[in-house]
């Protein structure tokens, strides 16, 4: 997800997959006080480098809304440390959760004093092969570390496009990214993962190992245990030629309606995608405005080509470059700012309808009269969805690969008082997506629901195959919070 504030990024985008982007496991034992002797019984498992800390803004999470609020937070600094800690939380019957960049937005963690919290932002190495056709990411590495080795050996690697979003959270849930048009979705992606799972045990997890697992970690991943790593396909590519053009084109909101109909009408060609935002002007005035932000891999004249149907329609504002891969994600920084209360609500549709857009617009122009709402956003994501679409959606869990369009509303607020309000515009927002979606049955990508959901929004055909694999390989719940499967 692109994220543009004009606030932050003047004169020049939110997470892919972003993302609002998952834990990688989440469990839940009992409601007991951590043991005493705690802190002394697992240093004593732990690697010389790990850490422990009563200090939960150690491990701050991007939105206070519902964060979880662990009594202890295990700063990893191996992949047997993480299994380690799982093991000594199973035999003290501790409840924890996994987290890398905290971008998880759902509303359903429940981990509190009695609980811990796996910081495994300790395991941030990117490693290549010789050929750099593949690359072992740990599963602590956010994306811009991820695309930082990516440059430096001449490769990409398909990742969300939020630079402190973790890796791996947000390939676990399916994958968005701005290359998907050319490599597909992040699970298509992941060649091998090691895997904690709930009985403590680390497993390596392929098409060749462990298939019925290897389907489900990838759509569900955090119900089913705590990627430590993953081998993922990479793509030799020259300096010179690893670059877009992308940037934002601003336009009055009369332009709506032509806007919405053009990205309904368009088909993206596979190095492409276009994300609609209703964004503010920020302080002091916090004025609305529409904004739609272009990508395209190659160069400027073939990316302002291929998006003449939009620029004809007449930005009044042009902030589009000739960007190195390297710099693509810069812009969506603002989203890295933690903290506030960000209630969002996400929904799935394949139909960009121009009067929904015009009603969301009038929906969101009256929350920005609520004093302290102004950084709050509406957005959708738009890919090039044919070559992920060539690959059968019966290869993992993940659902979504038949939504042409994903939107996201993210109220931004500090005061409490004000969720009400929030939950109400949120909600408003996604009902209206919903009554012009085009779908039988309500879609959501896991990574932009607000928890409310039910499995079969989120999972949708994958739900009763998902809950027969629960049952074996997590009987007893124990990843349990990030939109749980109970066993069968």
């Amino acid at each position: 997800m692109r994220y543009y504030h004009l606030f932050f990024i003047l004169p020049t985008f939110i997470l892919t997959a972003v993302a609002a982007v998952p834990e990688f496991g989440v469990a839940s034992i009992g409601h007991q006080r951590l043991p005493r002797n705690f802190d002394h019984g697992l240093r004593a498992i732990l690697s010389p480098h790990a850490s422990i800390s009563h200090n939960v803004s150690s491990a701050p999470r991007w939105s206070e809304y519902h964060a979880p609020r662990p009594g202890a937070v295990v700063n990893v600094a191996t992949e047997h440390d993480v299994q380690a800690v799982v093991q000594f939380c199973l035999k003290h019957n501790v409840p924890f959760l996994a987290q890398t960049g905290g971008h998880g937005w759902i509303d359903s963690f429940h981990l509190g004093r009695h609980g811990l919290l796996i910081n495994l932002r300790g395991l941030n190495r990117t490693t290549f092969n010789d050929q750099r056709t593949e690359a072992r990411v740990q599963g602590g590495a956010v994306i811009s570390e991820v695309i930082a080795e990516a440059y430096a050996n001449d490769a990409q690697i398909l990742t969300g496009n939020c630079n402190c979003v973790g890796t791996m959270g947000a390939a676990l849930g399916g994958g968005y990214g701005n290359l998907m048009g050319l490599y597909g979705f992040s699970v298509d992606n992941i060649l091998s993962m090691e895997v904690v799972l709930a009985n403590g045990s680390a497993v390596t997890v392929s098409a060749n190992q462990s298939t019925d697992l290897w389907w489900a970690l990838r759509g569900a991943g955090p119900n089913f245990g705590i990627i430590t790593s993953a081998v993922m396909k990479a793509y030799p590519m020259p300096r010179a030629k690893n670059v877009a053009w992308t940037g934002g084109l601003y336009f009055t909101e009369d332009k709506i309606e032509q806007i919405a109909q053009a990205i309904n009408d368009t088909a993206l060609r596979a190095p492409m995608n276009v994300f609609l935002y209703y964004t503010t002007a920020g302080p002091p005035s916090f004025t609305p405005t529409v904004l739609a932000t272009t990508f395209y891999f190659g160069t400027e004249a073939d990316g302002r080509a291929a998006f003449d149907w939009l620029l004809r329609i007449g930005p009044y504002k042009d902030t589009t470059a000739e960007l190195s891969y390297d710099q693509w994600n810069t812009a969506a920084n603002s989203f890295c700012i933690k903290g506030g209360r960000k209630p969002s609500y996400g929904a799935g549709f394949d139909e960009f309808s121009p009067s929904t857009w015009r009603q969301i617009w009038n929906a969101y122009v009256d929350f920005l009269k609520i004093p302290g709402t102004g950084y709050s956003t509406v957005l959708t994501e738009c890919y090039s969805l044919s070559y992920a679409q060539s690959i059968p959606k019966s290869t993992s869990s993940f659902a979504n690969r038949d939504i042409r369009f994903n939107g996201a509303v993210i109220p931004w607020y500090t005061d409490p008082s004000l969720d009400a309000q929030a939950q109400a515009f949120g909600s408003k927002v996604r009902d209206l997506w919903r009554s012009t979606d085009g779908f039988a049955n309500n879609r959501t990508y896991i990574n932009f629901a607000y928890g409310d959901e039910t499995n079969e929004v989120v999972y949708d055909t994958s739900t009763p195959r998902l809950q027969k694999l629960k049952a074996e390989y997590d009987p007893r719940d124990v990843f349990n919070q990030w939109f749980n499967i109970p066993p069968a």
